[in-house]
């Protein structure tokens, strides 16, 4: 069942992964260690240890179709691309078979980056995963690390929900988020399709939606997002203009209800003035209001009044 497999993959990643630091070495020191006896599992070299480390062609490499992350900052691709070109990769791509090489389940910024700088192996580890497995996973390495924006994290957990039919609570364990997180972050794509933009665009951050998505009126969430781009808001700044801009229920005043003595009474009256009367009580006090609708029946009213007297 699913929401077995989702228990167990949100526990982190440090059993998958580990501490390993790799080096990218030279084709030749490769060679050299391969020639010294360094075998895979079965005494092949050629052939790939699956769970270990196995330097891998780069162009046998595919991303994965169920990335979450569907945005990478080219600038920070070229950054980490210099960090891999002089200290190596601190941690190896995890893939898994498929029809044509392999498919990457965590680490695609790391592989981008690679070929930005024209690697020719990269050092991965070759997990046995189904397609279930394979999208948890992507998701849960991505969110671990911070890689993606809150548009991103919201369309992955749906993602979790809509095509493997987990519940929120599954989702919220496996990837270690309280469900009222989870609840949040599924709001967001309620958010019109120009502000989902500007979060991708990391124009706006996780801070500026969560307090856009509580204004209900999707022009004002719309007009207050472009004025947080324009004018650089802050989060605090547009959480203020957030609550002054909702729409607020007024409470209608409540209506006491009259008594059937009060009834009567202006029904009484009614009929001996002739027009609507209006009792209104409060405690041993109260007024009589008596309606008109023209100079002349004002006028009748109070010779009425008069006569009475």
């Amino acid at each position: 069942m699913a929401a077995k497999k989702a228990r167990g993959l949100g526990k982190g990643l440090d059993a998958l992964f580990g501490d390993m630091e790799v080096s990218i070495q030279p084709e030749s020191k490769k060679a050299d260690d391969n020639d010294k006896g360094a075998k895979t599992k079965s005494g092949s070299k050629s052939e790939i240890v699956e769970n270990g480390i196995n330097y891998i062609d780069i162009n046998d490499i595919k991303p994965n179709a169920n990335q979450p992350r569907k945005t990478f900052d080219e600038e920070k691709l070229d950054e980490l691309a210099a960090s891999i070109e002089a200290h190596g990769l601190i941690q190896p791509l995890v893939v898994r078979k498929s029809a044509n090489g392999y498919e990457i389940v965590a680490g695609e910024r790391r592989w981008r980056a690679a070929r930005k700088i024209g690697i020719k192996e990269i050092p991965a580890i070759v997990r046995e995963l189904n397609d279930e497995e394979n999208m948890l996973l992507a998701i849960i390495e991505n969110m671990q690390r911070e890689d993606l924006d809150p548009i991103e994290e919201a369309e992955g957990i749906n993602q979790m929900i809509e095509t493997y039919g987990l519940t929120q609570e599954q989702v919220s364990k496996s990837l270690g988020k309280s469900r009222p997180y989870i609840t949040n972050q599924l709001r967001l794509l309620k958010l019109p399709e120009e502000i989902r933009k500007m979060v991708s665009g990391g124009k706006l951050s996780s801070g500026h939606v969560r307090a856009l998505v509580t204004i209900a009126d999707e022009e004002k969430q719309l007009k207050l997002a472009i004025q947080a781009v324009e004018q650089g808001l802050s989060v605090r700044q547009v959480e203020a203009l957030a609550k002054d801009t909702k729409d607020i229920k007024r409470a209608k005043p409540r209506v006491k209800r009259k008594s059937a003595d009060v009834k009567r009474v202006e029904d009484d009256l009614k009929n001996a003035l002739g027009t609507k009367v209006n009792l209104n009580q409060s405690g041993k006090k109260g007024k009589i209001e008596i309606e008109y609708y023209s100079k002349d029946e004002l006028e009748r009213l109070i010779e009425l009044l008069k006569s009475l007297g």
